[in-house]
């Protein structure tokens, strides 16, 4: 596959950046999109120019590292998956892939295509976790549950905090992460001790931080890579008033 690329780039914080044109050869339809910037990165060190810089770690789908929005879409054109996960057999020989870093303004661009994401970093130290006694692992039946709660938990706890629902939202808001934070903890008995708190003080410094409001257009859910639903934002919005009213 040969493709033509316009990156963006930026090498700080206070530069203005621009899209700049690449083209790539011999692409093998197998190959993954991190391994296809790779393969760019490296005739770039060759010809002594300055690699693309972008975020990854795991390459597994895990980590939430590879933010990347990529033809109009976070994380890429195909659902339910990461950047990272993401090949080449998606998109079309001679196509142009046009990509470029998240676009919120609590997500600024440290370079080309990573952003500090350091601000759901914030959210999570404000509330996003529960006290409890440490000693011995307790026998699995000790803490009854019901299974529909364990199995939601279980679907909320998969959120990566990659931060595609943020950059999937018009209004830059950050309500799907904080949701699915607070709803793995408030459908178990271990989070209920603290529940009001931590809704409270989370909601908070989602607004500090300056993200936006939901305004229900469900674009984070369409975009998620792991497809939290919007069913925590409701859980959510439902552990708030009645915070605020209790």
């Amino acid at each position: 596959m040969d493709l033509k690329l316009k990156i963006w780039r930026q090498a700080s914080q206070t530069d203005k950046g621009q899209f700049v044109d690449y083209d790539v050869q011999d692409i093998s339809p197998d190959t993954s999109f991190l391994e296809m910037i790779d393969i760019l990165n490296d005739k770039l060190v060759e010809k002594g120019d300055d690699p693309v810089a972008f975020d990854h770690d795991c390459r597994e789908g895990i980590c939430g590292m590879c933010s990347m929005f990529i033809n109009g879409h976070p994380h890429g054109p195909e659902s339910a998956t990461t950047t990272c996960q993401l090949h080449m057999r998606k998109f079309k020989d001679g196509e142009t892939i046009v990509i470029e870093p998240w676009r919120a303004r609590p997500f600024p661009v440290i370079k080309d295509l990573i952003v500090d994401r350091s601000a759901f970093d914030e959210i999570i130290r404000a509330g996003g976790y529960i006290s409890t006694s440490t000693g011995g692992v307790p026998d699995a039946n000790a803490v009854p549950i019901r299974r529909e709660n364990a199995e939601l938990a279980m679907d909320a706890a998969a959120c990566i905090g990659c931060g595609a629902c943020v950059a999937a939202c018009k209004n830059a808001s950050a309500m799907l992460f904080v949701s699915a934070k607070i709803s793995q903890f408030a459908l178990l008995p271990q989070g209920k001790v603290e529940a009001k708190d931590r809704v409270k003080e989370m909601v908070a410094k989602m607004d500090e931080l300056g993200f936006g409001n939901c305004t229900n257009t469900y674009a984070c859910e369409a975009e998620c890579p792991k497809e939290i639903s919007i069913t925590n934002i409701a859980r959510l919005n439902r552990q708030f008033i009645g915070a605020k009213l209790g």
